[in-house]
C-alpha cells in the first residue's frame, strides 16, 4: 500500500530535534522558523516536556472520558489561570477543527440559530462543520453545504452590522490572527464592535485562536490586545508541543448536560501531561514575552528591507510580503542556508511561525541569509 498523495513535501527528513533545530539524517541543521505550522511552541525535544511525557507513559498513557482524569481539572486550571479565564470552562479534545466544531455546535445549542458569519480568507479546519466556515471554496467537496454560512470583509464593521440584522445568526467565528491567509490582523477597534454587536443581536462571538494563541503573538491571545472577551474561543496546535491535544473555552452562560459535546481521544493521560508541561515552560521560561521581545526586534529590522512590500503580525507570528512569489526564495533558504520557513494561500507571503523560544541570535541568522538572498533578485 502506498500513501495517498495530499501534501506538498519539503526534501527534509527530520529524525531528531533541540530547541529551534531538526537534523535530518545526516546530522545536518536546520533553523526551524515554521514550527511544523505554528505547532511547537516551546521548542523541539525540550528536556521538561520529554521527562513528562516519559513519566506518564510509565504510568498510564490512555484512557477515555468515561473515568475520572485528574490531568483534566489540572489543566483547565492552569490554563484559565494563565489566560486570564479562570471563570471559564474547558472542553478537551484533538485538534483545531474538532475545537472549532464543538465551538458552532456549542454557540448554536446556546441560542437555537443556525447561521453563522465569518470572514474572506478565513482558515478553521477541514472536517465540515469547520470547513463550511472556511474561505476557500476548493477545499469543499459538493456535500459541504455552506448555504448557512455567509463571507464578509475582515475589518468592515458595517458589513457585519447588516449581516446581524438577520436574527438568525447564531455566531460570529474569527481568528485572533489570519494565519493561512498571510498574516492578517483583525483591528482592535473592529473586535471591540464585534463584540458590541454581538451581545446587542444575541450572536454568539467565537475567537479563533488555534494559531495564535498560547503567547505566540506576545500575549496568551491576540484578542487581548483589543481588549475583549469572546464567548467562546477554541486553541490547538501549540498547545502540546506536537501532541495532538485542542481545546475548547467556554464563558459559564453556557449550560452543560451530559452527552452534550464528547470525544474519544480528546483530554486523555497523556494529552493532558502534554499540555500541562507546555504551560509550565511557557510560564517559567518567560516565553510569551520573548515572543513579544524577539517578534518586533524581527519585524524592525525585516521592515527595513526594501525587498520586502509589507510586514505584518504580533509576536512571533509574522508575514512577510514580497510583492512577488516567495516559494523560490523559501526554497534558497532550505538548500543554501538550512532554514525552513512557510507558505500561506497569498503565494507573495511567506509565514514565520517558530517555537516561542527564538533568541536574537536566531533571528539574525535568518535576517543575514535572507539579506544574502534577496540581493541577488
Amino acid at each position: 500500500m502506498n500513501l495517498f498523495e495530499v501534501y506538498s513535501i519539503l526534501d527534509i527528513e527530520p529524525v531528531c530535534g533541540k530547541g529551534c533545530y531538526i537534523y535530518d539524517s545526516s546530522g545536518a541543521e536546520y533553523l526551524d522558523l515554521y514550527g511544523g505550522h505554528a505547532v511547537i511552541s516551546i521548542g523541539h525535544c525540550h528536556p521538561l516536556y520529554v521527562e513528562r511525557m516519559q513519566e506518564q507513559l510509565n504510568r498510564i498513557g490512555f484512557y477515555s472520558n468515561s473515568v475520572i482524569i485528574p490531568q483534566q481539572q489540572q489543566l483547565a486550571q492552569r490554563l484559565g489561570r494563565m489566560s486570564g479565564y479562570d471563570d471559564y470552562r474547558l472542553f478537551l479534545c484533538n485538534s483545531g477543527a474538532e475545537a472549532n466544531e464543538n465551538a458552532i455546535k456549542l454557540a448554536s445549542f446556546h441560542n437555537g440559530r443556525k447561521k453563522i458569519l465569518t470572514f474572506r480568507s478565513s482558515f478553521h479546519g477541514r472536517t465540515h462543520g469547520a470547513l463550511a466556515v472556511t474561505d476557500s471554496p476548493k477545499l469543499c467537496a459538493p456535500v459541504n453545504g455552506r448555504e448557512h454560512v455567509r463571507f464578509l470583509p475582515l475589518n468592515d464593521s458595517e458589513a457585519v452590522q447588516n449581516a446581524l440584522c438577520d436574527d438568525e445568526v447564531c455566531a460570529v467565528i474569527i481568528e485572533g490572527i489570519q494565519g493561512l491567509a498571510g498574516i492578517r490582523c483583525p483591528e482592535a477597534s473592529f473586535l471591540q464592535a464585534l463584540r458590541e454587536m454581538c451581545d446587542r443581536c444575541g450572536a454568539v462571538l467565537i475567537l479563533d485562536e488555534i494559531q495564535s494563541g498560547y503567547g505566540r503573538s506576545g500575549r496568551f491571545f491576540a484578542h487581548q490586545y483589543a481588549g475583549i472577551r469572546p464567548d467562546i474561543i477554541t486553541v490547538a496546535k501549540g498547545m502540546g508541543n506536537g501532541f495532538p491535544v485542542a481545546g475548547v473555552l467556554i464563558h459559564p452562560k453556557f449550560e452543560a448536560h451530559i452527552g452534550m459535546l464528547g470525544t474519544t481521544f480528546g483530554g486523555n493521560h497523556l494529552a493532558c501531561t502534554a499540555a500541562i508541561a507546555v504551560l509550565d515552560v511557557i510560564e517559567k521560561e518567560n516565553l510569551t514575552d520573548n515572543a513579544l521581545k524577539t517578534g518586533n526586534y524581527l519585524k524592525k529590522q525585516l521592515a527595513s528591507f526594501p525587498q520586502i512590500r509589507e510586514v505584518r503580525g504580533q509576536g512571533l507570528m509574522i508575514g512577510l510580503d514580497l510583492g512577488q512569489p516567495v516559494a523560490s526564495l523559501r526554497n534558497r533558504l532550505i538548500k543554501e542556508h538550512r532554514i525552513i520557513t512557510g507558505s500561506s494561500s497569498d503565494k507573495n507571503v511567506m509565514r514565520l511561525l517558530p517555537a516561542l523560544c527564538l533568541q536574537q541570535k536566531h533571528a539574525d541568522l535568518f535576517l543575514q541569509s535572507l539579506k544574502t538572498i534577496l540581493s541577488d533578485l
